[in-house]
């Protein structure tokens, strides 16, 4: 009996946890697609951090892989309502596991108006617990961060069509200061 608590013990310490809301959000930085559409003066930049994004509320959404249905109804939702998300001073950021090539291909296909991340060895898909179990491929979670860089709402259930909509709500409703 004692060596199952261990071993639940075990297993429990290597999953991936949720940032808290309420704290600062972990800052990443990795190559990314279209960092000109939200830094218009870095348009040599390869990467984006969150800290180049401070003094703007920050959706992050991790989706599993580009080019892929549910993904794409996701991200291109983000993109019909990009101009929306503007006016609350919000910038739109995906993440997936996917090399930037294949961001860059997922962009192009379905002009996507914002940057997307390459978490290829996916750093920061364990770093907000978005990471699954088999690690080539991060869960549909969305984070919400405020202009000062703190996380202010989790989303772990995600229906890939209605999303951006729930998420531009929370944000007009909440950060819209």
């Amino acid at each position: 009996m004692f060596y199952a608590a261990v071993l639940t013990l075990a297993f429990a310490a290597d999953e991936p946890r949720l940032p808290q809301v309420g704290k600062p959000a972990p800052d990443i930085k990795l190559p990314a697609t279209s960092i000109k559409k939200v830094l218009p003066d870095a348009a040599d930049k390869k990467e984006l951090s969150l800290k180049d994004l401070q003094g703007k509320n920050v959706v992050l959404y991790f989706y599993p892989r580009a080019l892929t249905k549910g993904c794409t109804v996701e991200s291109c939702g983000f993109r019909d309502r990009l101009e929306k998300f503007n006016k609350l001073d919000t910038v739109v950021i995906g993440i997936s596991i996917d090399p930037v090539a294949k961001q860059q291909q997922f962009t192009d296909k379905e002009n996507l108006n914002f940057p997307l991340l390459a978490d290829v060895d996916g750093t920061a898909s364990k770093a907000y617990g978005a990471i699954r179990p088999d690690g080539k491929t991060a869960n549909r979670y969305t984070f919400v961060i405020d202009k000062k860089g703190v996380l202010r709402k989790v989303y772990t259930t995600v229906t890939p069509a209605k999303h951006p909509d729930e998420v531009y709500e929370y944000i007009k409703e909440n950060l819209d200061k």
